[in-house]
């Protein structure tokens, strides 16, 4: 049973979806900065993908230079205040630290880089500079987190940018995909709107490249292009019953609840299907929505789910009941659905040794099915030449560049679905191939 109540206001959900890493005042930011030892050679830095210097911006904070911290931070990781908030910290940078390895609280590296970016962003202290135009034009397609670091990195090159994105709002999944108590869309759209009015890049929004004639006009009036697309819907597994009302995706109903959150009404019975991070998501919003029950079933055992530990810890503390061992056979129901039909694994025997006779079910009024994402392959052959492995992630050189030459890409598309912080690395590396490429560097 959930402790939470269905939440009528804005006030009560932003109560049940209170920050995971709340933003710390002055004092805590000083205080937590004194503890960093300042380690040479820093495993933590080893740790973050985009090698932000963290001790640097560390110290700049405990000397009272935040704006110089920002900087430090940016410089490394354009999408440095979401990335504070969003990323795994306890298995990146802070799981790193040398603390941990005393027994000692780590040093609280995602808070301390939030309360750095965030004073700059309220504070809009200019601390970029545009490249001096250098006459060539750059089309990048989707604006999720490696689109926009991309167009970052390239404005400081002196490339006029433009991004195309199909939705109509900025930042992908990163504003219709992540939890609501990690970030909030305000808080995604107030970074990217810092860094559009600093570096100047262009978002086109509601604007689909969907066809094999678009790609072919923006190849003629651009000198380069980067896929930063993503991931597709929610994949189709083939299970029986997914079809009927009351079951969906779980990116889809994580984009529902990021875009309206108070007209989300949750039922009473909820099954999540899924071992992923994303399924720790679906179920823990699920039990701060106020259901009476939310059951997470995963065919294999907990140490064998995709997601963090403490993702799972998370959704516990929420009120959500794991099942294992469970593969989910069909979804019942009468036009809605009112059950799933599990049949037990044996543990001894293999994750897809079903056991005979051990069919059981679980009532439910809402199904998610958090079981991956599709990859855009098709999109990928409306391009030509553009060349993915047979999971249909995007095959690139060192430098992000395609099979097509003039294409570079990043993020989902490429890693097939990593975190926040891969995608903006990715990004920026792309933009730096890109400028290679143009410059015959």
């Amino acid at each position: 049973m959930s402790e939470y109540k269905r939440p009528q206001t804005l006030d009560e959900f932003n109560k049940n979806f209170a920050p995971k890493k709340p933003l710390m005042n002055e004092t805590e930011a000083f205080y937590e900065s004194s503890r960093c030892l300042f380690c040479y050679d820093a495993p933590c830095i080893t740790a973050c993908p985009t090698g932000i210097d963290i001790p640097l911006f560390i110290k700049q904070i405990q000397t009272g230079n935040v704006t110089g911290s920002a900087k430090t931070i940016f410089d490394a990781n354009w999408l440095g205040n979401a990335c504070g908030k969003v990323c795994p910290t306890g298995v990146l940078c802070e799981g790193a630290c040398v603390y941990i390895h005393q027994g000692i609280k780590p040093i609280d590296i995602g808070r301390l880089q939030n309360y750095a970016t965030q004073k700059a962003i309220e504070e809009k202290k200019p601390i970029f500079t545009q490249g001096t135009d250098n006459g060539k034009k750059i089309a990048v397609i989707g604006s999720g987190p490696a689109g926009i670091a991309c167009a970052c990195e390239l404005r400081t090159l002196g490339y006029q940018v433009d991004i195309f994105e199909a939705k109509a709002i900025p930042s992908g999944l990163h504003v219709h995909g992540v939890a609501p108590y990690k970030i909030t869309n305000q808080e995604v759209l107030d970074e990217v709107n810092y860094l559009q009015e600093q570096l100047g890049f262009s978002i086109h929004l509601n604007q689909a490249v969907t066809s094999k004639e678009q790609f072919q006009k923006l190849e003629q009036e651009y000198d380069a292009l980067f896929l930063g697309v993503g991931l597709g819907k929610t994949a189709n597994r083939g299970l029986k019953g997914q079809d009927l009302s009351g079951v969906i995706g779980a990116v889809e109903f994580i984009e529902q609840l990021k875009l309206d959150p108070t007209g989300v009404q949750i039922p009473s019975q909820v099954v999540v299907i899924g071992g992923g991070n994303t399924a720790m998501d679906a179920a823990s919003e699920c039990a701060r929505l106020g259901a009476d029950m939310v059951t997470l079933a995963y065919r294999k055992s907990k140490e064998e789910m995709g997601a963090y530990d403490f993702e799972y810890e998370l959704a516990v503390k929420s009120g959500v009941r794991g099942l294992f061992h469970a593969n989910p056979k069909a979804i019942h129901g009468n036009g809605q659905v009112s059950e799933v039909e599990f049949t037990q694994v044996s543990e001894e025997l293999g994750n897809n040794a079903e056991i005979a006779g051990s069919e059981f079910s679980v009532p439910a009024n809402l199904v998610i099915l958090a079981t991956g994402q599709e990859k855009q392959t098709g999109l990928y052959d409306l391009i030509g030449q553009i060349t993915f492995d047979t999971s249909g992630r995007i095959e690139v050189t060192s430098s992000y560049q395609t099979s097509n030459p003039i294409y570079f890409a990043g993020g989902d598309a490429v890693n097939g679905g990593a975190e926040v912080v891969n995608a903006a690395y990715e990004g920026k590396q792309a933009a730096v191939g890109i400028d290679n490429y143009l410059n015959n560097k």
